[in-house]
């Protein structure tokens, strides 16, 4: 496995870090991955082995506002400016090679709002645990006051509330999430407001969606809402749709014991569309 990174120019001049992991020789395919709220695609170098293995090259990026890209911590200007970013990751793929999104959580639905909206030449869409709604009770007073803000403050920031323990039941990924130094838990107004809206937008327009995708979902997923994605996939307009509610899991499907099962139908899916 060869492992690169750089930083990449966005289309507002704000720096983004990029790495991707190649296999050795040619590669069957790549797959481009959109992180979390909160992480960083550095908690990714596991699956990036897996990949690897398999023939596939991973390319991510750092979401502005997270991991080692500017901007301020938990923030975007707007729903656009993340499919731009989108855009930009995907434009360094190799070209002529089958190309796939791979989202998870914030990035599980980002990217499928992605494929409705930008209808782009993709291979296929692989989301996991997508926030379309999210299942953490927000109190009232926080998301009256992040709309309030999203236009008069948009930077403004608060926590977001979440507790490590709920995205594994594996204590020691719930431990290095806690001690990285790159995860925060910082949600801007706008960035509250434009991720609310683009879960709703997506399940209004579900219909549009004409990709080939692979949803996962946890049922014990105490930080986005499993019922959302069985809806999407319920509404969409896809002949090649996949979906695996995993029992017993919780949000980072990737990250649980069961990890290796769960890459391996991932790996599986992508090949066979490659």
């Amino acid at each position: 496995m060869h492992h690169t990174q750089d930083y990449l120019t966005a289309s507002d001049g704000l720096s983004l870090f990029w790495q991707a992991w190649e296999p050795e020789g040619t590669a069957r395919g790549t797959v481009c991955l959109v992180h979390g709220l909160g992480e960083h695609s550095g908690r990714y170098s596991h699956v990036a082995a897996a990949f690897t293995a398999a023939g596939l090259s991973l390319h991510a990026i750092d979401l502005r506002g997270h991991g080692q890209s500017d901007g301020p911590r938990g923030h975007t200007p707007s729903l656009a400016q993340w499919f731009d970013d989108i855009d930009l990751l995907l434009r360094g793929a190799t070209p002529d090679r089958p190309l796939f999104l791979y989202g998870h959580s914030l990035g599980g639905h980002l990217i499928l709002s992605y494929g409705i909206h930008r209808r782009s030449q993709l291979t296929g869409i692989i989301s996991t645990g997508p926030g379309l709604r999210i299942t953490a009770e927000v109190p009232p007073l926080k998301a009256m006051l992040g709309k309030i803000l999203a236009d008069l403050w948009p930077t403004f920031s608060l926590r977001s509330g979440l507790i490590a323990a709920d995205l594994s039941r594996d204590q020691e990924v719930v431990q290095a999430y806690i001690d990285d130094p790159l995860v925060h838990d910082l949600v801007s107004s706008r960035l509250f407001v434009e991720m609310i809206a683009a879960g709703q937008d997506a399940l209004e327009k579900a219909a549009d969606f004409q990709l080939p995708v692979l949803l996962y979902h946890a049922q014990i997923d105490r930080l986005t809402d499993h019922t959302a994605t069985e809806e999407f996939y319920a509404k969409i307009g896809s002949a090649d749709k996949t979906l695996h509610i995993w029992p017993n899991l919780y949000h980072e499907v990737h990250n649980e014991p069961e990890k290796e099962q769960v890459l391996a139908e991932m790996i599986e899916w992508i090949i066979t569309r490659c």
